[in-house]
């Protein structure tokens, strides 16, 4: 599963570059400059995708970049919170923690965009859930 949003950049009245995420309509900044912009749609995303997590919102799925459009990444600990919820779908918390072999509150901080598991407990999410852990890097 992906975890970049495309979002589209536009000049304002101002001279400000403006940012809109095309799948977040409510995920919005902007920056003087691209690399500025680009800096502040991660963050802004990164912030977006928590608060969704932490109040149990939906979060759609990130469609393809278009050509007028970018893309963004949250940062790591939103990812992996993303990612294992994304992944459990339907399956209880407690029911994940019953395949991992943990309590109920170790489960529920994977899950929790301001917690940074480790890769042992990532991993052991992923089999438990029929998954398997891969790593990149960009």
């Amino acid at each position: 599963m992906r975890t970049d949003y495309p979002y589209t950049v536009e000049t304002d009245a101002d001279g400000f570059l403006f940012v809109q995420f095309t799948d977040l309509e409510d995920t919005f900044t902007q920056g003087e400059t691209l690399e500025e912009a680009a800096y502040n749609a991660s963050e802004v995303l990164s912030a977006m995708l928590a608060y969704r997590l932490e109040h149990n919102q939906e979060i759609p799925d990130p469609s393809v970049a278009t050509q007028n459009s970018f893309m963004a990444a949250p940062s790591p600990e939103v990812q992996a919170a993303l990612l294992l919820r994304k992944a459990r779908g339907n399956k209880s918390l407690s029911e994940l923690a019953s395949a991992m072999k943990t309590s109920w509150p170790a489960v529920q901080r994977l899950e929790n965009p301001h917690h940074w598991p480790n890769l042992k407990q990532l991993d052991k999410a992923a089999r438990a859930l029929g998954k398997r852990l891969i790593l990149t890097l960009e």
